[in-house]
């Protein structure tokens, strides 16, 4: 694993301010806040040339708490290169206000050589064997279906669905993506990959916090890794990143939870969709929403435009039993609301054009779901690894409405895969049950190739 500090984008303020390190600007800005000077003032009297001295002369006078100095700090840069899938979506769940990117499953190698050790992963020694050649034989079956599915395209040109006129190197592009779009699910969720994220100090903070209150070597070794580099940043408040009680504590209590509720539901067998949508339309009685929803909906030229309040107001939250790691991965990523799932497998999600029952697949899931089993039944934290992407978990969304549109718009429209639009097109209609007067106003896609 290596961790890369890379950069620091302080807002646009006064011309001095590019200058100035992460600590000094939140420092400037919280002197800014009980002053009427104005800020070419403060910052005349800011020696650049000795930056340090001058934080501590302002933090000494502003006296204020870590967290809303650290917010101030602007955007800072971390890329985090050969971490796990699990750590990656961990990290994504824990910074739900950090812009990221994960490297692509089409562009990572699918090897057990981009696995990390059983050690490192806190895999019990013993069962460090049945992992290895778990995690070998599931990239087996992930690279045999990707050559007979890439080949059964080749020879069934209409499986992949081509925009008109397409070119030679687009259908050949889309029909790699329609094989490694559905032999994904064997892909090995300790397969490393690549991630960066831009967030303030003070959010870099929390995660770090965060990570290092979990169970999970990797997790911690994120953590003072990120910490190592935050220091050079942002020094000062860096401390407040180690690991707390409450975070343990909640992280001991969930890890629990996904133990028990995984033991009882351990399954390979394929679990039928099922979708739950609950929305909330009230408000107070001194601020009663007027809007109808159509006027809330219609004036939008895409999903990017401004809603209206009978939809930032209304609360949704929505659910689905049976959410394969592979789509979860995703859908975790959109930040707004609270994301939960205990990340267990109820069931193991493979598609149409791939049988559970063929013996070498049956066989790797059988042996799968036991190694599983045996780490939940020790307690280990380390379960995690020996999930692959077609694991199936239950997945808890709360948010507002103009967001759940949102998303509901993105996740079935141009480019969509095909899985993430199945779930979401049941979602929307759902919505449409309890919103039925959005319905002319939401745009569900078909998910069309790009």
């Amino acid at each position: 694993m290596k961790v890369t500090g890379l950069a620091l984008v302080p807002p646009p303020t006064a011309a001095d301010l590019p200058k100035v390190t992460p600590e000094l600007l939140a420092s400037v800005l919280a002197r800014y806040s009980r002053s009427n000077e104005g800020i070419a003032a403060i910052m005349a009297k800011v020696d650049l040339a000795n930056p340090e001295a001058s934080i501590d002369r302002i933090l000494k006078f502003v006296d204020y708490g870590h967290a809303s100095i650290g917010g101030l700090t602007g955007g800072l840069a971390i890329a985090l290169d050969g971490v796990s899938m699990w750590l990656a979506y961990k990290i994504f769940e824990i910074a739900q206000m950090a812009d990221g990117q994960e490297s692509s499953t089409r562009y990572i190698t699918m090897d057990a050589a981009n696995v990390a050790t059983a050690e490192e992963l806190g895999i019990p020694v013993d069962l460090a064997p049945r992992w290895n050649d778990l995690i070998a034989r599931s990239f087996a079956a992930y690279h045999a279906e990707y050559a007979r599915l890439d080949a059964l395209a080749v020879a069934q040109p209409d499986l992949v669905r081509l925009p008109p006129d397409a070119k030679p190197a687009v259908a050949t592009r889309l029909r790699k993506n329609y094989a490694l779009d559905r032999a994904r699910y064997f892909i090995p969720l300790a397969t490393r990959t690549n991630l960066g994220l831009v967030q303030t100090s003070r959010m870099w903070a929390v995660t770090v916090k965060h990570l290092d209150s979990l169970p999970h070597p990797e997790a911690r070794t994120a953590a003072a890794l990120i910490r190592a580099e935050l220091v050079k940043l942002s020094p000062r408040l860096t401390r407040h990143s180690f690991a707390e009680k409450s975070y343990g504590e909640q992280a001991r209590q969930e890890l629990a939870t996904s133990l028990s509720l995984g033991l009882d539901r351990l399954s390979a067998a394929p679990l039928a969709d099922e979708v739950w949508v609950h929305v909330d339309r009230a408000t107070s009685p001194f601020l009663t929403e007027t809007q109808p929803v159509a006027e809330a909906l219609n004036h939008r030229a895409n999903r990017y435009a401004q809603q209206g309040t009978a939809t930032r107001r209304m609360r949704v939250s929505f659910a689905w039993n049976n959410m394969a790691i592979a789509e979860l991965r995703d859908l975790n990523r959109h930040r707004t609301g609270h994301r939960y799932t205990p990340f267990i497998q109820v069931g193991f999600y493979l598609p149409p054009e791939i049988s559970h029952s063929t013996p070498i697949h049956a066989a790797l899931l059988a042996d799968q779901l036991a190694l599983t089993r045996e780490l939940m039944q020790r307690g280990s934290a380390s379960y995690v690894y020996s999930l692959l992407l077609g694991a199936q978990t239950p997945f808890e969304h709360s948010t507002h409405g103009d967001k759940f549109i949102y998303e509901a718009e993105l996740r079935t429209g141009m480019g969509a895969h095909f899985r993430y639009a199945d779930h979401l097109s049941a979602a929307l209609r759902a919505f449409f049950e309890k919103v039925p007067e959005a319905r002319a106003w939401v745009v569900e896609g078909t998910a069309e190739p790009e």
